[in-house]
Order: structure tokens, then sequence, then C-alpha cells
């Protein structure tokens, strides 16, 4: 079968491997699209922080399934999405019911060869009935698990007022499940094509175009009280860093981007707003049937955020174009 890998730094190839074959407790999946992100982009350009050259990339995963164990609920030919967190299941973390942060996790096409291929192999835990939906907006559940997860610990209500600070998929993700929450949403980004994308697909309340004195314009927009909730979604340590300022009294602050950095912050500032940091890290089960409910019930602009396309052969010529901002991908899908 075909493959997808990224051999080191700037380098992507297709190389043939074997079909994989199933095992006691595993499902068989034909991959039938491929979603490519931000993780995929860092890849390419050698600045994911997880990762060990070459690897077969690839994690956001619809396809059909091919064989399934005896017994399971799953059939042949059933559309689902899978969960590329591969979680042990006996650490404290899984213990817990926080499989996204096992202490063992291993994620497909990141610290395992992933899913940008023609066939996969992974647990039964793993497959996720997609149900009603297409393939392609299958591969496209991961993504916006990711944004789910987020808010799901943001705690954000129909009273919260909220600001994202990155309009790529991932912040573009998070402003979705605000808005579906009733949140106030602002978004934060210098790209003003996607904020424009955010004001007309997404709904959200304002957008703000980055600039050095995006602070002063927030205290101005809030009368000084800055936001119950800031979600970073940037990718940027020093974007990262700037917005514990925007976080109001009695805050919280979600990073749910990972970066190759230590991130600080003011300690008296932290402590006089009795800020609640939070890390955000994958998703669980309970995420990606969020996304597929929002999905089902047309809360979420598959058409719209699907923007770019491209077959899993020609990858290797089109994924560093994508990867450009300028480009103005917000998903691309592969069809295998």
């Amino acid at each position: 079968m075909k493959a997808l890998r990224c051999d080191e730094p700037g380098k992507l190839s297709i190389i043939d491997r074997d079909k994989p074959v199933a095992g006691t407790g595993e499902v068989l999946v034909r991959i039938r699209n491929v979603g490519i992100c931000g993780t995929d982009y860092h890849i390419f350009h050698g600045n994911q922080p997880y990762l060990d050259y070459p690897r077969v990339i690839g994690h956001e995963l619809g396809g059909e399934v091919v064989s399934a164990p005896a017994g399971s609920t799953l059939h042949i030919g059933q559309t689902v999405s899978i969960e590329p967190y591969i979680y042990c299941g006996h650490c404290r973390a899984c213990r817990l019911g926080r499989t996204n942060c096992c202490q063992n996790l291993a994620v497909l096409g990141v610290h395992k060869d992933g899913g940008a291929c023609d066939y996969v192999v992974v647990p039964e835990r793993n497959v996720v009935p997609a149900d009603g939906l297409s393939t392609r907006e299958a591969a496209m559940v991961e993504f916006l698990a990711i944004g789910a997860h987020g808010v799901r610990r943001s705690g954000a209500t129909a009273q919260s007022r909220v600001a994202i600070v990155g309009a790529g998929p991932i912040g573009i993700s998070a402003a979705v499940f605000c808005k579906a929450r009733g949140a106030d949403v602002s978004v934060i980004d210098r790209n003003t094509r996607r904020l424009a994308f955010c004001e007309s697909e997404l709904g959200v309340d304002r957008v703000f175009e980055g600039s050095d004195d995006i602070r002063e314009r927030l205290a101005k927009a809030t009368d000084g009280e800055f936001y119950d909730i800031v979600i970073d979604a940037t990718g940027s340590p020093a974007a990262m860093q700037a917005g514990f300022a925007y976080v109001g009294h009695g805050g919280s602050y979600v990073l749910l981007s990972i970066v190759r950095a230590d991130i600080t912050f003011n300690d008296p500032e932290f402590h006089k707003r009795e800020t609640t940091l939070l890390g955000s890290r994958n998703a669980t089960r309970a995420d990606f049937e969020t996304v597929l409910d929002a999905m089902r019930t047309g809360k979420v602009p598959t058409e719209a955020l699907a923007t770019h396309a491209g077959a899993l052969v020609d990858a290797p010529g089109l994924i560093p174009g994508w990867s450009k901002p300028e480009s103005g991908v917000i998903k691309a899908i592969l069809e295998v």
C-alpha cells in the first residue's frame, strides 16, 4: 500500500509498505480521507517537539471498517473517525478517564506511524462510528475535538466573555464550541482573511487584528475588565506569554498550543487576578461525540472549513505550499 512519510524536515515522500493485519481486539480501517493540520506542518518544518524521523504522518482520519473483532458493534463498510491517541488504559491518568494525557500515550502520526496511507489497524476503542457523515467529514472530527476539549476545560458558559488568540483551525474549532455554549466570543489574529472567516462563517461577536497595541485595544473594548476566558491557539511562545495580560480578574487561561519553549508570567499579576491556568492536550471520546453531534445538527460549517483538497500521491508537492499563511488554507484534506 501507499503511505505519506516525512523522511526528515523539509522532505516528504510516498512509500510502499505492507498492508497491516488486525490482531486481537483491533479493527482494520480503509482510510479514505486525511486532514492535514498544524502538527503535520510542524513535522514538515522540523519543529514538532514529540517526534522522531522518519515518520508516516496523518492523524485526522476518516475511513470505512474493513474488519472488526467478533462481537463488535462496528460493521463492515461503516463510516468511522479514528481517535488517534493510543492510550494504555492502566496508568493513573487512564484510570481517571483522562486518556488524552495517558502517561504512555502514543499519537498516530507523531509518536508512531500515522494514517496517511491506504489502511490502518487500531484498537477497537479508538474507532468512533460516524454514521450519517461522509468520510471527508469524519476526517475533520479530530481537529474540531481539540477545540471542543479546550472549551470544555475552560468551563465556558453563556455568561462568559471569551477571547481566542489565533484563528487557525484549532482556534476556529474553539470558537465554534464557545459559540455553541452561547459565550460572547472575540477572536484575535494578524491574518485578516481568517478574521473575516470567523465573522462570516462562525458568527463570532467581534474580531481584532493583532498589533503592538492589542492589549490597550482589548482594554478599551472591555472597559478595562478584559476576559473571563482566554484561549491561546497561536503556536507562538511570545503570543502565549502576552496572553496572560488579557485575562480578567478571576479569569482562566487555556493553552491549546504546544511549543518548544518555556512560558513565563508575572507572578504578582497572576496572583492578583487569581488566574486559573489550564493546559489542554488532545481530546477524549466524549469530545469526539460532542463534535459528531454538532456536525450532525449543522452547527459546524464543514464545507466552508474544508478549503483545499488533493490526492495522497500528490501530497509531497502540495503540503509545502499549504503550510504557507498566504495559501489561504483553513483545512486541507487528502483523498486516499
